[in-house]
């Protein structure tokens, strides 16, 4: 029974994935535009983060099209066909949960940040009033 709602889940990721992507790049709202020099210091702000995402999660969706509003260059590994992120988030997290942000700080210290409303309030209190 397990192996057959693996099945129909991996079936449905299949057929709506592609509508699910297009409806992401549709639907996204405009980035902000800020001025060169400031755009540049957040960039290099954003080094310092990494998404571990799904391509077809909704709740990724969610973060990325944040991402894209905020004009964040984040790094994003995909956890879900590149077994060496999905060790790292495993590694890192304990389990294998997305979105999850990797924020490392100035000191080298690592803090593994999930849920996608958390990664969002992260990103807006950090970098949009910037």
């Amino acid at each position: 029974m397990k192996i057959l709602i693996r099945l129909f889940f991996q079936t449905l990721r299949l057929v709506l994935g592609p509508f699910m992507l297009i409806w992401e790049r549709v639907s996204r709202p405009a980035p902000l535009v800020r001025a060169a020099a400031l755009q540049a210091d957040i960039d290099k702000l954003c080094s310092s983060l990494v998404l571990y995402q799904f391509s077809t999660c909704p709740f990724c969706i969610k973060v990325r099209k944040e991402m894209h509003h905020l004009a964040l260059a984040v790094e994003r590994r995909d956890a879900q066909k590149n077994e060496v992120h999905r060790a790292e988030l495993t590694q890192g997290l304990g389990e294998v949960k997305v979105p999850c942000l990797k924020i490392t700080d100035s000191a080298g210290q690592v803090q593994w940040l999930a849920e996608s409303g958390a990664i969002i309030d992260y990103l807006r209190g950090r970098f949009a009033s910037a």
